[in-house]
């Protein structure tokens, strides 16, 4: 089972909250669905913090009455995502002395098995062109480095980890992301560096639309083969930190 609920807020009256909320409130979110944060390497579940128009000043956010928010929970394994759909926030969500009123929730459910048959097994025509929106900032870790950068190697390689860990269809390993690497490239952009508050310390990420193209000559089975993996980014979300709010992604 795999879930992403989207919850939609509003605040009554203008709503202060420091940069570093999102640790607090991934806190409380995940003691409401009984799971201990940090507990696993790979996280099975991915959050999105609050997302919408706010303004910002020195080390704090203003969240306004005349605008909407959106909070995003994923569960990529079945004991996560049932203890997310079971998860009730009644009216609303109160943390750090603010007070979100909850409008709306929305649902996509589906499964491993269904996105596998739907996108590799029933052997559909492959997609060459592949449209992503990161909605918060999101990098990458590698050689001890943090690089704010779209490479695609990296993008999925980040998806291929998740799904490996927690999907029951192996896809591969290391020769896959090898033959992807030839396989994809990145055909445009439209990026920004946007730092993300930690408690101690910030991650500095890259936000805005990213297209990625296969060449033509690409195996028709990898080809789809990567759209499965960029169809899971909506649920795994893309690099480091992903249970911290960072690397929200949406294919578009």
């Amino acid at each position: 089972m795999l879930i992403h609920s989207t919850w939609t807020l509003s605040v009554s009256e203008p709503t202060i909250l420091p940069r570093s909320y999102n640790l607090e409130l991934v806190k409380l979110l995940h003691h409401k669905i009984g799971l201990e944060l940090g507990s696993e390497v790979i996280p099975s579940i991915s959050f999105s913090g609050i997302c919408g128009l706010h303004t910002t000043s020195y080390d704090f956010f203003t969240f306004q009455p005349q605008e909407f928010y959106q909070l995003s929970l994923c569960g990529l394994k079945e004991s996560s995502s049932k203890a997310l759909s079971l998860l009730n926030l009644n009216e609303s969500l109160e943390f750090l002395g603010a007070k979100f009123n909850i409008i709306n929730r929305d649902d996509k459910i589906t499964s491993y098995e269904k996105l596998y048959t739907n996108l590799v097994a029933n052997e559909p025509e492959p997609i060459r062109q592949f449209k992503f929106k990161f909605i918060t900032p999101t990098a990458f870790a590698q050689g001890g480095l943090t690089l704010p950068i779209p490479i695609p190697t990296l993008m999925f390689r980040s998806w291929l980890e998740r799904w490996n860990n927690f999907a029951p269809v192996y896809l591969g390993n290391d020769e896959l992301i090898a033959y992807l690497s030839h396989a994809i490239f990145l055909k445009h952009h439209n990026i920004k560096t946007r730092s993300w508050q930690l408690q101690r310390g910030y991650v500095n990420g890259f936000v805005g639309d990213v297209t990625l193209q296969i060449f033509n000559r690409a195996d028709p089975l990898l080809a789809n083969v990567a759209n499965l993996l960029v169809q899971y980014a909506l649920f795994a979300g893309t690099g480091i930190k992903t249970r911290l709010g960072m690397g929200q992604t949406q294919s578009i």
